[in-house]
């Protein structure tokens, strides 16, 4: 078997060749799952980002033959598989964040440590872990949902719409909603620094 994994070969080729080479989608995984693997570690703490990571990559494996070969980038795909997996553990999320608002110890943080990226030394410098986390607690899932894959993945809104299966204009309006929530909770600090797109 010849995988051609290289650099300029984009996802939706890898896919394309895992349907005739199973093993070939393992390009796949080593390309995103560290990313994936960290976005579930910081919604939903360390012990569960693997399993859900392996799920992730599961599923996306199991339905690869869906997956559009003319999006070239397979972020949002994943991403949107990982948050319906992550849906499953909705409630835990929501326990972690009040907890983390009550004490200030972040898991997630202190499990990262020097690999922290500028938005979480910007929330550091601030001093609004705490309230970011209770004001997070507070959102609805879509809301939360959707701010996060644009502030943590670091989507734009049309991947994010790509990724929940949306509009943009729904996205648009549950970020504006979420953002709107979480600055009010925070004394109009935006410590997300989502930017609006034009």
């Amino acid at each position: 078997m010849t995988v051609t994994t290289g650099h300029g070969v984009s996802d939706a080729d890898v896919i394309e060749q895992s349907r005739r080479e199973p093993g070939a989608f393992a390009a796949l995984y080593e390309r995103h799952a560290p990313h994936i693997s960290r976005y579930v570690a910081r919604r939903l703490g360390d012990d569960f980002a693997d399993d859900v990571t392996a799920e992730t990559f599961y599923r996306a494996f199991e339905k690869r033959r869906l997956y559009d070969p003319g999006r070239p980038d397979a972020r949002p795909w994943l991403y949107g598989i990982a948050a319906n997996v992550m849906a499953q553990h909705h409630r835990r999320e929501t326990r972690m964040l009040r907890a983390f608002a009550r004490s200030g110890a972040d898991p997630v943080a202190q499990t990262y440590g020097t690999q922290m990226d500028g938005a979480d030394d910007r929330l550091t410098a601030t001093g609004l872990h705490r309230p970011l986390a209770a004001a997070l607690a507070g959102l609805s899932r879509a809301h939360r949902e959707v701010l996060l894959l644009i502030a943590w993945a670091d989507l734009s809104y049309e991947e994010a719409a790509e990724a929940l299966g949306i509009s943009v204009g729904t996205v648009r309006s549950r970020l504006h909603r979420a953002r709107k929530k979480v600055r009010a909770a925070l004394g109009d600090a935006d410590p997300l620094f989502v930017a609006d797109e034009g």
